[in-house]
């Protein structure tokens, strides 16, 4: 085995060193996490996840046999926002979002999504989304705060910043209550929980995200929390019976063909992982969508 070990890569993700904003895919941190509703600390996810990230650096993607790093990306470093201003903070992401031609962001807690969502959406019109979470993420507002990491994709559908009837949202199971569900419902989000998954098979759930995307411009974001805390225990508002990371990375892997426009990892808080392994996983999701997406990503010749 050649090359640097890797342990030693460079701290940008995959050891990426390029700072390119019209690259394929430009990966860049957003380290926010004001509007969390439990535990803080998702302001130091996008570090975490650049550092586990060089343990994908030895080798190719085995079954499309690519190697990530070699595709034309790179690591812009994290997004300025307005220290304990969340108004402010989205509308300077959604800035700083607006010139990348295809985004993969590390948070963060999900309500960057909102933000990057604004930003897309006002190149691709309403978009699809396939959405991996423990919570639908529609509440009206989190204790008062309008702009929450709950709140997302309430926003998002009011604002018609995705299409809801082409939204899928994959692993939910957390406390919730009934009125938000049957909103949710309501406006045509197709909701497959933790049990519903479980008591499936990667290619059935894959051959389901397909059925509602359909060839729409979609966006994937996805929260740490979809996955067991056994497997992602470092997040802020963790949830038992979750999904197993390698279903998920088996449903990823299914994904080819979606006509994704960006995506984002969120609500990786380090402070509570263990050995890494929230962070490993987060940066593994992401290595999965760069494969998935590595047609779109060819470095030129």
């Amino acid at each position: 085995m050649a090359g640097t070990p890797t342990f030693a890569v460079p701290p940008g993700f995959l050891g990426l060193t390029r700072r390119d904003a019209n690259a394929a895919c430009v990966i860049a941190g957003i380290p926010l996490d004001i509007g969390t509703t439990h535990r803080p600390g998702t302001r130091f996810g996008p570090g975490a996840i650049r550092r586990a990230s060089g343990m994908l650096t030895d080798g190719a993607h085995p079954g499309r046999w690519v190697e990530p790093p070699m595709l034309d990306l790179s690591d812009i470093g994290d997004f300025a926002i307005a220290l304990g201003d969340i108004g402010e903070s989205l509308l300077l992401i959604e800035q700083q979002a607006a010139s990348l031609p295809h985004l993969a962001a590390l948070g963060g807690e999900h309500g960057v999504t909102l933000a990057l969502l604004r930003a897309l959406s006002k190149r691709t019109g309403p978009l699809a989304l396939v959405h991996f979470d423990a919570h639908v993420d529609t509440w009206p507002d989190n204790f008062g705060q309008l702009f929450g990491h709950g709140s997302v994709f309430f926003h998002a559908i009011n604002e018609g910043l995705i299409d809801p009837r082409r939204t899928i949202q994959l692993g939910i199971r957390s406390p919730v209550q009934r009125e938000v569900w049957d909103w949710t419902l309501g406006h045509g989000v197709t909701i497959l929980t933790a049990q519903d998954i479980h008591a499936s098979t990667p290619d059935a759930v894959a051959a389901r995200v397909r059925d509602v995307i359909g060839d729409s411009a979609a966006y994937l974001s996805f929260d740490i929390d979809c996955l067991d805390p056994a497997f992602a225990p470092g997040t802020g508002t963790p949830e038992i019976g979750g999904l197993a990371s390698w279903q998920a990375q088996a449903i990823l892997r299914r994904l080819s063909g979606l006509d994704f426009r960006g995506m984002d990892l969120v609500e990786v808080a380090p402070a509570y992982d263990v050995s890494e392994i929230t962070a490993l996983a987060g940066a593994t999701m992401v290595w999965e969508y760069l494969a998935l997406m590595s047609d779109r990503f060819a470095a030129p010749a």
